[in-house]
Order: structure tokens, then sequence, then C-alpha cells
């Protein structure tokens, strides 16, 4: 049997990661686009380096893929605002629980945001989480901390999804 060439691999890999990548890239940039672009920088960089890739290709690509999202928002910083008072909605039903947790989402900084994706979506732990992000565990613990009273604060009818994080 002859082995598979690299580009045979890369393109093998593209086609069956491809949709969970976007599904990351979209949690951690809350815009469908930019999770595409995401997807596609990441994809790139990796496609350049796959000859030097050994063992499994999707940590190296999920490490592009969330180094390139830090490497956006820290050049699209905008200081944060006061929450201030805000009216509180009556709790929407069930079904529409995926869409008001996207738009609290949408609601925290860029950092919060993915720190919570990389915590509670991939499953990372908080050396892990701050390893992919250049920061250090106790950031992570604070940022996570900050970040789900934020959500508290702005969703109160999504307690029952935030008690994952107390």
């Amino acid at each position: 049997m002859v082995p598979a060439s690299p580009r045979t691999s890369f393109d093998d890999f593209v086609r069956a990661r491809t949709a969970a990548l976007a599904r990351t890239a979209y949690l951690l940039t809350g815009d469908a686009h930019l999770a595409e672009d995401l997807v596609q920088m990441a994809l790139f960089k990796a496609a350049r380096a796959w000859h030097r890739i050994e063992g499994d290709p999707e940590p190296y690509v999920r490490r592009i893929l969330y180094n390139q999202n830090i490497s956006w928002w820290r050049r699209r910083r905008v200081p944060e605002t006061s929450l201030g008072s805000h009216d509180h909605p009556t709790p929407p039903p069930d079904d529409d629980l995926r869409l008001s947790l996207e738009a609290a989402l949408a609601e925290l900084t860029d950092r919060q945001r993915t720190v919570l994706v990389l915590r509670f979506f991939e499953d990372l732990t908080e050396v892990q989480t701050g390893a992919a992000l250049g920061i250090g565990p106790g950031t992570v613990k604070s940022t996570t901390r900050e970040a789900l009273a934020r959500l508290r604060t702005l969703a109160p009818h999504l307690a029952e999804l935030l008690e994952v994080g107390s």
C-alpha cells in the first residue's frame, strides 16, 4: 500500500475537520464571517507547515486558530464600558436558549469569550488555556470569574448554564 502524499493528507484533514474548527471559531469570534476568515487563516498557515507536523495535526491547527484569534483581538482592543443599569428581559422560551446565549456571549470582551470557549467548549484546563493564550493560570481563573459574573448580570435567565463555572 502506497502512503498518502502530504497534499492528500492535508485535503483529507480539511474535509474532515473544517466544520468542527468553524464551530470553535464562531464561538471565539461571535461572528460567522470572522469565524470563516479565522478558519481559512489557520488552515493556510497549517498548509505551509504541513510537512513539519508530526502525529495528529488537530492540536497544531487549533493552536494556530487560538493564536490568530488572540492576535486579532489584541489589535482591535476597545476599552470595556460599564454595564450600567439594564432592564432584564423576561426569560426566553427553551427553544431560544441558544440565541440568548449567543447574544450574552457577544456582550463579553474578546478575551473573556475566548477564555470561556477554551475552558468550557474545548474543555481545556486552566493551565492548558493559559498556555494556549500566553497568560498565567491565575489570569485564566480571574477572567473566567469575571466573564461568568458578567454573564449572570447580562442574562440572569441563563443561570442554570452558568452554575458550571461557580
